[in-house]
């Protein structure tokens, strides 16, 4: 059970961080794709007996993926 609340704390953690209004595409996706890379991480993480490290690594992981689709959108708008 505190592995669930930690994971939850690390995603409440991720979306406080993310803007309100985002200025471009880039920073839209980085936080989006960091949220659902923390939960995704979180529960792969959580059968491993890892949740936060999972959670960790999982919003690294989905907030450089998100950007990078973001830029390639905001590239492509230019």
């Amino acid at each position: 059970m505190k592995k669930i609340i930690t994971a939850i704390a690390a995603v409440s953690t991720a979306a406080a961080f993310t803007s309100c209004q985002p200025q471009n595409n880039a920073q839209a996706n980085a936080g989006t794709g960091a949220a659902l890379g923390a939960i995704a991480g979180g529960i792969i993480g959580h059968q491993s007996g890892k949740g936060l490290e999972g959670a960790a690594i999982g919003a690294a992981a989905g907030g450089a993926g998100g950007y990078m689709i973001g830029n390639e959108k905001d590239k492509a708008q230019r």
